[in-house]
């Protein structure tokens, strides 16, 4: 019988524009670009310069701190640009995609007979490992690092997320082989939603399923190792997105690197929600193309509203997103006596505007803050949205004050960012928690050495 989690904290926010299960096809880029950013805690070293000719799967920059941690090109084609910032800080290396893809040939391989280390130095080779992030830090995952657990959560429950039911519908035998390929390294869980029917994820094999209950962000695999198997100091876990295992699935099933992906196509802005085909390293604006106007001040989010970064047309696709979204951004926004007015179209965790009479209603929400930065406000705010055994605004208040061993205390060790995201958007002190937090983490990572 499968472990049911009941989670009672947390917030469901109803957002307009939410994907349609249906498919749409993209104006074909010419050129595809990897992201060092998308790829958390690592210094980049290019290893390839302009002109050279790279296959699909051959590396385009590697972990300078730990070389043998590949990061593979998307597509097979010409090498058009290092492109750097301050600092010579490496924003991205960009490929001119052939008309006939190359693939680099790794052979297929039977998962059932290999072992842990076989399939770590399979995803080496083939430079997918550094899909693989690991708690604490929420960086990514060192190969020498034995972790104790692993864990997939397949439960996407943020505004506007995609549905990965829909993602993996056809591709059930790479994903089958990926979690039986984690699972060579180490005890796998995969966590799953309450909601969700598909066969290929209550009946996964070689996985221990478990199955959450509960508003976002029952989703987060933070929450999720927090309930099935904590991190304490000194212990490691490994946290795998879910379509990084189904590209684990095709590398052993197929012998090369493909790195499609179903991602949703969504919010208010967007004038025919869906989902698309697409590489990782896809420029924006062929995903984008025909489905919003560029005339309208908006905001384009690689990722989803509470979690993802704002990019631009120029953008490209993140190595770990599964929805562009498009909201207002609302610095153009007038309103006659402002927060006086009953606000029945505007959003509110309190009873301030009308909001909470439609508890049904989609919103058209924007990027806009509507209100200073002030003192952290002891108000229990962080908890209400918290579904982990941590004090959340007393574990805030340590990193600020930098005081690691508090931290330590109160379970900085197994929080991401991420899992306080909607603490971020409840706070009435208006603080950047997820900017507080990777701050607390690479400092304390700093520190341990």
């Amino acid at each position: 019988m499968k472990k049911v989690i009941k989670l009672r904290k947390g917030l469901d926010i109803q957002l307009a524009g939410k994907a349609e299960k249906r498919k749409l096809s993209i104006r074909q880029s010419v050129e595809f670009a990897l992201v060092p950013d998308d790829f958390t805690g690592i210094t980049p070293k290019v290893v390839v310069r302009e002109d050279d000719r790279v296959k699909a799967g051959e590396p385009l920059f590697v972990d300078k701190n730990c070389p043998e941690v590949k990061f593979a090109s998307p597509v097979s084609g010409v090498v058009t640009a290092v492109e750097r910032g301050e600092r010579r800080k490496v924003l991205c290396v960009k490929v001119k995609a052939d008309e006939q893809q190359d693939f680099a040939a790794f052979g297929k391989k039977d998962v059932d007979s290999l072992t842990g280390e076989d399939v770590k130095n399979v995803l080496l080779e083939a430079g997918l490992f550094g899909y693989i992030n690991q708690l604490p830090y929420a960086v990514v995952a060192n190969p020498a690092d034995t972790p104790k657990s692993i864990f997939v959560s397949a439960l996407r429950d943020k505004p506007l997320a995609g549905d990965f039911e829909f993602e993996l519908a056809g591709q059930e035998h790479d994903w089958q082989t990926g979690l039986t390929a984690l699972s060579k390294m180490a005890k796998t869980y995969l966590g799953v939603g309450s909601k969700q029917t598909a066969d290929a994820l209550l009946n996964a094999k070689d996985v221990e399923v478990a199955i959450f209950d509960g508003p976002c962000p029952a989703g987060n695999v933070g929450v999720q190792v927090n309930h099935l198997d904590p991190v304490n100091k000194g212990e490691i876990v490994w946290i795998v997105e879910p379509t990084a295992v189904i590209f684990f699935g095709r590398l052993f099933n197929e012998g090369r690197v493909d790195l499609t992906r179903t991602v949703a196509v969504a919010g208010s802005e967007v004038k025919n929600p869906a989902y698309v085909d697409a590489l990782v390293g896809t420029p924006l604006k062929s995903i984008l193309d025909d489905q919003i106007d560029e005339g309208k001040n908006i905001r384009i989010i690689n990722g989803n509203p509470l979690t993802g970064s704002r990019d631009t047309m120029d953008g490209y696709l993140g190595a770990h997103t599964s929805v562009v979204s498009v909201i207002p951004e609302g610095d153009d926004a007038a309103e006659m006596l402002g927060w006086i007015l009953p606000r029945f179209d505007q959003f509110s965790t309190s009873r301030s505007y009308f909001s909470w009479l439609f508890p049904k209603k989609k919103y058209r929400l924007d990027a806009r803050v509507k209100g200073g930065e002030r003192h952290i406000i002891m108000s229990g705010e962080y908890d209400r949205v918290l579904p982990m055994d941590i004090y959340g605004e007393y574990l805030i208040k340590a990193i600020i004050a930098g005081d690691i061993d508090r931290q330590e205390q109160l379970g900085i060790y197994e929080v991401s960012p991420e899992d306080f995201a909607l603490a971020e958007f409840v706070d009435s002190s208006k603080l950047e928690l997820q900017k507080i937090v990777r701050e607390g983490l690479n400092i304390l990572r700093k520190e341990n050495g």
